[in-house]
């Protein structure tokens, strides 16, 4: 596929359509896109309503509701023509939640015909304790866990593209030069164990961290309304797991 029709391929499979196939009672894929939507923005949206003030269980509650009440909107159909970055369109549409709706959701019954999917809570806050300066507000914790999970989600793309291929054991021992070459061992150390020369080493892991850029592009694709905001939000992205 050439590099113009991945481009295209991506934004026919935003977040944004995601959402409207999700608050489509007709569409087939509706199980499918909410949860794809809920397993990719979860933790982000847990650790704002945690830095919020909400307790554990009330954070869960809350955006297990936040989802079901925001696919269920027919307002959704406007996205389409908004656009615009689909994590700014989050934040905003769950301050909105937590100003207008939050109190009627906690009484009504948890789901609303939606698959409840569960997440391991405990995992969550150990890694909230270890991992939040005290400096950080709900915006930009936000923010980083968004950042992360759009890491992981090319990440995960690029594993199973190797695991496809029979190569699970070269991404495994390769993927911690993905984000620089100082946290793993040197080229030459891992030719004389893999029985390589250095250069194929040198040229297997360029190889993957192309194929990386490329997978996280797509991922940044489907978060923004058009191809002229994917560069600023990639920058952006990198400024955040920098900082």
């Amino acid at each position: 596929m050439k590099s113009g029709d991945t481009a295209l391929a991506a934004f026919r499979t935003t977040h944004w359509t995601q959402v409207l196939e999700a608050a489509d009672p007709q569409a087939s894929s509706n199980n499918a896109a909410f949860a794809d939507l809920y397993l990719t923005y979860w933790h982000p949206l847990y650790a704002f309503a945690r830095r919020r003030g909400f307790s554990a269980s009330e954070a869960e509650d809350l955006i297990q509701d936040f989802f079901t009440r925001l696919v269920s909107k027919q307002s959704l159909s406007d996205l389409q023509r908004e656009g615009g970055r689909f994590r700014s369109f989050l934040l905003k549409s769950l301050d909105n939640f937590l100003a207008n709706e939050w109190d009627r959701a906690r009484a009504q019954k948890r789901g609303n015909g939606h698959p409840l999917l569960s997440f391991n809570g405990l995992e969550a806050e150990a890694h909230l304790a270890l991992n939040v300066p005290d400096k950080e507000t709900p915006e930009s914790l936000f923010e980083k866990r968004w950042a992360f999970a759009v890491l992981a989600q090319a990440t995960n793309r690029l594993r199973a593209e190797y695991l496809e291929d029979g190569r699970k054991e070269l991404f495994d021992q390769f993927r911690v030069y993905l984000q620089g070459d100082r946290a793993g061992p040197s080229y030459a150390a891992v030719a004389l164990q893999r029985g390589m020369s250095e250069g194929s080493v040198a040229v297997a892991v360029h190889r993957l961290r192309q194929r990386y850029g490329q997978l996280l592009r797509e991922e940044i694709m489907r978060t923004v309304a058009s191809p002229a905001e994917v560069d600023a939000e990639l920058q952006h992205l990198i400024q955040i797991v920098g900082s």
